[in-house]
């Protein structure tokens, strides 16, 4: 399933509030470090979701992709995240907590990430020279023992709580989500809870009832401008 961030099989979107997701449970605990003891999480990954978005919107003209694609094939839970301008405005971010071959999910999420994350208009050819892209690996899924059992800037979280109706809702925040809105534990799980559409008044038995996994994020990010020059830097070679 697919997560919308700030989808296992076709993912079902769902709206988290400042990202896009798929609610489904982590099945290991991987490294993002690859065979040669390098992390996983490279700027190509993000200047191959340039490409792929680009080619959707018809803007190669016959420009060749990023080739060739170098970086590993391995499966990972990921996460696509676009933003605009020079203050880095959200634009949309939409991944998967399944283990997915990184070409395959980049390709995929590339686009829907961009397309069709339901808070955000579909990015148009005109902002894309505008946007950064980052790629986030997820790895190291852990249980959490409480809501509070997590480092905020270090964990991102996953929660599971029923809502008023008894209905079961997940919802998610990266790692960065935390710290760059200056919350403590009480105010992210909160701000989760109430995206993940929990309407009642938030108590501590509330927060006691969340099923919470914590996980760590490797993220690179890249802007349209080095994007480019690595084209450039391609064609000269």
């Amino acid at each position: 399933m697919a997560y919308s961030f700030f989808g296992i099989k076709k993912p079902k979107i769902e709206n988290t509030g400042q990202f896009s997701y798929v609610s489904v449970a982590p099945q290991n605990s991987l490294s993002a470090i690859n065979s040669d003891g390098n992390s996983v999480a490279r700027k190509e990954m993000c200047y191959f979701c340039f490409d792929v978005l680009r080619s959707y919107l018809g803007m190669m003209k016959g420009e060749a992709l990023q080739q060739p694609v170098t970086f590993s094939n391995d499966s990972y839970p990921l996460f696509v995240t676009w933003k605009i301008g020079q203050d880095h405005r959200l634009r949309g971010c939409i991944g998967t907590f399944s283990n997915m071959s990184l070409h395959s999910g980049l390709r995929e999420y590339a686009v829907s990430s961009a397309l069709k994350d339901s808070r955000f208009a579909p990015v148009s050819r005109d902002e894309v020279a505008r946007l950064h892209c980052s790629v986030s690996i997820l790895i190291d899924f852990q249980d959490a023992s409480h809501y509070r059992d997590w480092i905020v800037g270090v964990h991102g979280i996953r929660i599971e709580f029923s809502n008023e109706r008894g209905q079961r809702k997940t919802a998610t925040y990266l790692p960065e989500v935390a710290k760059e809105q200056n919350w403590n534990h009480m105010e992210t799980i909160d701000s989760l809870l109430r995206k993940g559409g929990y309407k009642s008044v938030i108590t501590e038995q509330v927060r006691a009832s969340i099923r919470l996994t914590r996980y760590r994020s490797e993220k690179i990010t890249a802007s349209y401008a080095e994007y480019m020059h690595s084209k450039q830097l391609g064609h000269r070679l």
